[in-house]
């Protein structure tokens, strides 16, 4: 009796160390699931801020120009601090909207999109009503800081922090809201770990690529004085091309400013949505109709992103000059 009680005993625990095994199974297939959800939204968020980060990368590369050589790495480090300053405040921000007012995600991404193309178009003019003269004046003026002595260096690079600071902020809210958007209907724990892994995956990928632009003319520099030839021919082409990397840069920036905004707003807007899948479908059906397809789309969103940054940029002039027109009664 008491052996065949034993029995009993030793197959209940048998049938519960399989129930166990078993809830242990559905449980890493369900975490491996999770897992797999989390990479692909990553993925697909990161693709989607990628048109930001051009700009991202020009705007702060710009940004910590103009001080001495030694003091550029601190500069952007501080800058970066500041960069997850601005992420652990609205990566909860986010979050909360998505909890509590998920109906304003759309909103609050055709403002950012609003935005962007109206940044976009305000460089856009800057360029074509501010000849060269006055960006080099900009330089000269950085360049006589530096070398005057009575100039507070400190409160200089702390202006040039603060003002980069502020545009990595406005820069991060659209990709995180961005972000937001694309896991909008995920559960609540895969959306907190997609929008945690895109602010610091950005922000160590952007400041890296923005420490190591600003620092291109040191390692060029230091290649040209190299014994070698072949050193000093790379250092040569390194001074070069870093410039015109510069200029790249800020074009690119400028056109995923349109492309991303213009998109933006495109896609909260039901009727031209559907207008511009329209019209890509029927280019798709022209001779290599798989590249049509893919441009026809992209350039009816940067044209939509100039014309909203036109319109917004007019508005915001006609205000100044009310606002100023005000001031001077």
């Amino acid at each position: 009796m008491a052996a065949g009680s034993l029995l009993a005993l030793l197959d209940d625990i048998a049938t519960i160390l399989d129930d166990v095994a078993l809830m242990s199974k559905v449980a890493a297939k369900k975490s491996a699931a999770m897992a797999d959800d989390v990479s692909v939204m990553t993925k697909v968020a990161a693709q989607k801020t990628a048109g930001v980060l051009g700009d991202d990368l020009a705007l702060n590369a710009q940004q910590v120009t103009g001080v001495r050589a030694e003091r550029e790495i601190p500069l952007v480090w501080a800058v970066a601090k500041g960069s997850l300053v601005n992420k652990a405040i609205l990566v909860p921000a986010a979050l909360l909207i998505s909890a509590f007012a998920p109906w304003a995600v759309t909103p609050l991404l055709m403002v950012g999109g609003a935005f962007l193309c109206y940044e976009g178009m305000e460089k856009l003019a800057h360029k074509l009503l501010h000849g060269a003269a006055d960006d080099e004046t900009a330089h000269d003026s950085h360049a006589q800081a530096n070398a005057n002595p009575a100039v507070d260096l400190v409160a200089f690079e702390k202006d040039k922090i603060k003002g980069a600071v502020r545009t990595d902020f406005i820069l991060s809210a659209e990709i995180i809201a961005i972000t937001l958007g694309t896991v909008a209907s995920a559960p609540f724990a895969q959306q907190v770990a997609v929008l945690a892994g895109i602010a610091v995956v950005m922000t160590a990928g952007v400041y890296g690529f923005v420490a190591a632009i600003v620092k291109l003319d040191d390692l060029g520099l230091w290649l040209h004085r190299k014994p070698g030839a072949a050193a000093q021919a790379l250092g040569a082409g390194i001074l070069r091309a870093a410039p015109w990397l510069m200029k790249a840069l800020s074009v690119a920036g400028t056109a995923a400013m349109f492309l991303v905004g213009g998109g933006i707003l495109v896609h909260g807007v039901g009727v031209v949505h559907h207008a511009v899948q329209g019209l890509g479908a029927a280019a798709a059906l022209w001779p290599a109709g798989g590249l049509w397809a893919v441009l026809v789309p992209n350039v009816l969103n940067a044209l939509i992103g100039m014309a909203a940054g036109a319109l917004v940029l007019a508005a915001v002039s006609l205000l100044g000059r009310l606002r100023k027109g005000r001031a001077a009664r």
